[in-house]
């Protein structure tokens, strides 16, 4: 068949198969475009290439993308499969097709969420077109219903949560509050006028399936995304859910303050941080949220969406002059194919893979653990859980300075300059040259410039004073410190110890930058200059922290007792960021006699709870394990039998919702084949046979 380019009397038409070829070509390749593959036509057909052919061709494309999507509205229909939100419910076999007599598991789902602006799209105002005819079609595409409506989004802005994301917390559950930019600065920062659509913000399950997506329209990453995304999940899913965010220790308390909060408080949901971003995190943090330690979460990375944005990033140059309408309709199909084609081939690789690596990591343990413990001298594993809460308490009782503390330091760094500025008074006022003929033949310039010198400090030398005074009286000190005082000195140290921390705040900034250059220098898909750009700044960077280590080391021999100094070895090692917190509050108490403190313990607390984790990733596969194999049995025998009454009452339906069934069927037997894999690993402990 042929679709024709025009409504009335149409003089071009383009065949299906045409169409279909683009269609599946571009959903694989997405930087194939309309152009080239016209072009390709036009060279294969032997005729001149013209621009009006590229638009009818656009135009018989957006035809038969309908024409598909009212026959899968059909099919839906046919399969009874058409109430509002069935692909949300059942879009992933391991994760929704739950069974009865299931294993109890803590997090009912898991799923990853994040924003990206790689799809971004340039307003049409910008470039003097007439956006009004355009504006929303993109929102009311009825092609897929993964898309959030602007409305709805709109719904959790400000006055609903999302301005408090610009406010400062001191809640002493949040240890990462006002540390992630995305979350602070972005609410305020404004995308380019030029652009409409500033990217897009998605929520994936474990396994990879696409549940949700929303555009970021006008703005940065704004907490209205992830509260809409966890807002209808909860609808949907109810209870028990755990949703990954690079910036999930910050997005509790958000989420705790809008109004999704109660609900979501009340259905038992859980935020949580991304297994990779987490280890950038202070490290209270990491021991609240981090995968290692978090029950119930298993071996999973909770970095589905970087791995679905590798992908769609290939949309950027097909969608940034496209319309609403089109952007949303590239962006919706190709994720459609690719939860289709991509993600539902490698659910049972994805389940064999980690069945393996949970079975390794546990007899590894079980081979080492027990020597660790044994050169340890400990004789129960539950020590491990007390260490890891003796260390949150620790962290958690010194995650600020003290007040008095706090004013002792003002105090004697206000006694200090006093000091100095006494010293310089005198210095300017009683020059050792003042009676010498050299002195009275300078430049008066230069007496003038010294007695402002004099002047300045001689007020700045008041102002202080009258600031010592108050604190005196708020530390209720009766006899003003001197050098000699054994208050004076131990204030000194304090001051020192401070330095040493601010220096260490610096240091640990950079580390942080550098890992995140790192991951994006590595990431496919970023161009040669990009990666010689990141290359040269990441040069810079290595600089600066060996800049800024040369001044920690300084600081750290500056105080009493002189603190551990750093390699720049030491200071790059990834792993080296969960120690940062350790260093910083070892200032106020020597924690070389805590247990967990040293490295040996930290490796074996580490070890005891990476077996932990790989235990309940057994637990979670073995019931998704049997869900596949029961939804495999069960969705041929259903589908086949739609099949069978339908030849009979509507054959042309019958066909389309055999086609329907092979997109998937087609990998029955090689998710059979490694579901029989399973079953034959060493140590597997479910089932194969349907529910």
């Amino acid at each position: 068949g042929v679709i024709p380019c025009a409504p009335l009397h149409p003089h071009t038409a383009v065949m299906m198969d045409a169409l279909e070829l683009y269609r599946v070509a571009r959903n694989r390749s997405p930087h194939f475009s309309i152009q080239a593959f016209v072009k390709t036509i036009s060279d294969l057909q032997g005729v001149q290439y013209r621009p009006y052919l590229a638009r009818l061709f656009s135009i018989a494309l957006d035809v038969y993308l309908q024409i598909r999507l009212r026959v899968n509205d059909l099919v839906l229909e046919a399969l009874r499969r058409d109430t509002p939100d069935w692909r949300l419910k059942n879009t992933c076999p391991a994760c929704t097709y739950t069974l009865k007599d299931e294993p109890d598991l803590k997090f009912k789902m898991l799923f990853a969420m994040d924003g990206n602006d790689s799809l971004k799209r340039i307003s049409r105002e910008a470039i003097g077109a007439d956006e009004s005819a355009a504006q929303g079609l993109g929102e009311r595409y009825i092609g897929d219903d993964r898309y959030l409506s602007r409305s709805f989004v709109d719904q959790f802005g400000v006055g609903c949560g999302d301005e408090s994301l610009s406010e400062p917390t001191t809640d002493s559950s949040n240890p990462c509050a006002g540390r992630w930019k995305n979350m602070k600065e972005d609410v305020t920062s404004r995308m380019w006028g030029i652009f409409d659509e500033a990217g897009i913000f998605i929520a994936v399950c474990r396994h990879g399936f696409s549940l949700l997506i929303t555009d970021i329209v006008r703005s940065g990453e704004r907490a209205k995304y992830p509260l809409a995304v966890v807002s209808k999940l909860l609808d949907i899913f109810g209870n028990n859910l755990a949703g990954g965010y690079d910036i999930g220790c910050k997005f509790m308390t958000t989420l705790s303050r809008s109004t999704v909060g109660p609900r979501a408080q009340a259905l038992n949901y859980t935020s949580l941080v991304l297994a990779f971003h987490g280890y950038a995190h202070r490290r209270l943090c990491q021991l609240r949220f981090l995968a290692r330690y978090v029950d119930g979460l298993g071996l999973e990375d909770l970095e589905g969406c970087e791995r679905t944005f590798s992908k769609t990033n290939g949309l950027a140059s097909a969608v940034r002059y496209a319309s609403s309408f089109h952007r949303c309709q590239a962006i919706a199909g190709y994720v459609a194919h690719n939860d289709e084609h991509d993600v539902y081939q490698n659910l049972t690789t994805m389940i064999f893979n980690n069945y393996k690596q949970a079975l390794r990591i546990i007899e590894e343990g079980k081979k080492t653990l027990p020597c660790i413990m044994d050169d340890l001298g400990i004789t129960d594993v539950s020590v491990f859980r007390r260490w890891l809460s003796e260390e949150n308490e620790y962290l958690t009782a010194r995650s600020c300075e003290p007040e008095e503390e706090t004013l002792q330091m003002e105090y004697w760094q206000k006694l200090y300059a006093r000091k100095h500025l006494s010293d310089l008074t005198w210095t300017v006022a009683t020059p050792s040259s003042a009676a010498t003929s050299s002195f009275v033949q300078k430049d008066i310039a230069v007496t003038t410039r010294k007695e402002t010198m004099r002047r300045h400090a001689t007020e700045n030398f008041e102002k202080d004073l009258k600031i010592v005074q108050d604190l005196e009286v708020r530390l209720g000190i009766t006899k003003r410190w001197v050098p000699e005082d054994e208050e004076w000195q131990a204030a000194g140290r304090l001051v020192a110890n401070r330095k040493y921390q601010r220096c260490l705040d610096q240091l640990e900034s950079l580390v942080v930058a550098r890992i995140f250059e790192l991951s994006k220098m590595n990431q496919a898909g970023t161009g040669y200059k990009l990666r010689k750009h990141i290359a040269k700044a990441l040069k810079a960077r290595s600089a600066a922290i060996r800049t800024a280590l040369d001044r920690f080391n300084t600081a750290a021999r500056a105080c009493s007792p002189p603190r551990p100094q750093l390699t720049f070895e030491e200071v790059v090692e990834y792993t080296f960021l969960a120690d940062f917190d350790l260093l910083r509050n070892a200032t106020r108490e020597d924690i070389s006699q805590r247990p967990w403190a040293a490295p040996a313990a930290r490796a074996a607390m580490d070890q005891y709870f990476k077996v932990c984790r790989a235990e309940e990733e057994i637990k979670r596969l073995d019931v998704e394990v049997h869900r596949t194999i029961t939804y495999l049995h069960d969705e041929a025998r259903y589908v086949k039998a739609c099949i069978a009454q339908l030849q009979v009452s509507h054959p042309p339906l019958a066909y389309q919702v055999q086609l329907h069934y092979n997109v998937r069927a087609k990998f029955t037997n090689h998710h059979l084949r490694l579901l029989t894999e399973i079953a034959h690993l060493p140590g597997f402990t479910g089932t194969i046979l349907p529910g």
